[in-house]
């Protein structure tokens, strides 16, 4: 019998499928353990044929067990390079991502917003709409209130970006990132100690310790076998912890095209005096026109210029 899915769970060629509901009153709940057809497998490929959140057509067997008969073609991607002796491979993290989620804490440990600027560029050049989780604005410096951590998030809400501010320990802001993370699929980011498992634990009673645990088997070692898992929310939706961020390599973009990465320049650039300009020291640069009117943030700037040459 053929039937329509989601692959929410990947291991060792091995992928577990949420099955579409097939008639009034299936919940949809039923997972199949399924493996690829061969003719998908044919030819030498250059990335993840199947990953989660891919949308397949699966034939079940007499069994219970399953096989992939068809991909559906991914809205996009979020994807690393691999380098390998054959060549360039592309793993998918995490396909048809609605947005990918960063979380970031105000205080312990300190925020690293250099950090947070690659990741919205790596957002940005893979399509997927950031959202980002300012955490613990119980630790900002007025602890009354969190303007304090506005001071230092609140440059992203200029640009445009949508910014979420939570505390675990107040309750601020948790209704607010559930209703952002409910019914949509989620790519879950940011360094370690920002909070992650606590905010979903407290979403979602058990759900980021379910996440810690496959991201701690996904971080033990080269040679561990990589599982990489949606988990639902209740409500509906997918959220999945996608470690590897930091090692996301801009391979392919050229210093040209970040400009199309910072919001907040990619309407500028086209004012400048040259084509060519590289916002440093050209005379007519729109770029530096705008940061020394004010009109753009010096810290953006200065990451602009680090990533435009190359530097973490």
């Amino acid at each position: 019998m053929e039937t329509n899915g989601l692959i929410v769970k990947a291991q060792s060629g091995f992928f577990t499928v949420k099955m579409s509901p097939r008639r009034h009153g299936d919940d949809g709940s039923r997972l199949v353990v399924c493996q690829l057809r061969g003719k998908l497998k044919q030819g030498r490929p250059t990335g993840d044929i199947a990953a989660i959140g891919d949308k397949v057509r699966v034939m079940v067997l007499e069994d219970g067990s399953g096989v992939i008969e068809e991909i559906a073609e991914r809205k996009q991607a979020i994807v690393r390079l691999d380098p390998r002796p054959i060549g360039e491979y592309q793993q998918v993290l995490l396909a048809n991502a609605d947005q990918a989620v960063f979380v970031f804490a105000c205080a312990h440990p300190k925020p690293k917003l250099r950090m947070l600027d690659r990741f919205l560029v790596i957002a940005e050049k893979q399509r997927v709409e950031p959202v980002i989780v300012a955490n613990k604005i119980d630790l900002a410096k007025d602890a009354s209130s969190p303007f304090d951590a506005r001071k230092i998030f609140g440059m992203y809400e200029d640009v445009g970006y949508r910014v979420i501010y939570t505390s675990v320990k107040t309750g601020a802001g948790l209704d607010e990132l559930k209703r952002a993370l409910v019914g949509k699929i989620s790519a879950l980011a940011g360094p370690s100690g920002a909070g992650k498992s606590s905010l979903l634990n407290a979403i979602q009673p058990g759900l980021g310790l379910e996440v810690k645990e496959v991201s701690k088997a996904v971080n033990k070692g080269r040679h561990t076998t990589v599982t990489r898992q949606m988990f639902p929310l209740e409500g509906g939706g997918y959220v999945a912890d996608t470690p590897g961020w930091k090692s996301l390599a801009l391979w392919d973009t050229t210093p040209e095209e970040m400009d199309a990465y910072f919001p907040e320049l990619r309407n500028l650039v086209s004012h400048c005096q040259f084509s060519d300009c590289t916002h440093i020291h050209e005379p007519g640069c729109a770029v530096r026109a705008a940061l020394e009117e004010g009109r753009i943030h010096r810290e953006r700037y200065e990451s602009y210029l680090r990533l435009r040459a190359g530097k973490d």
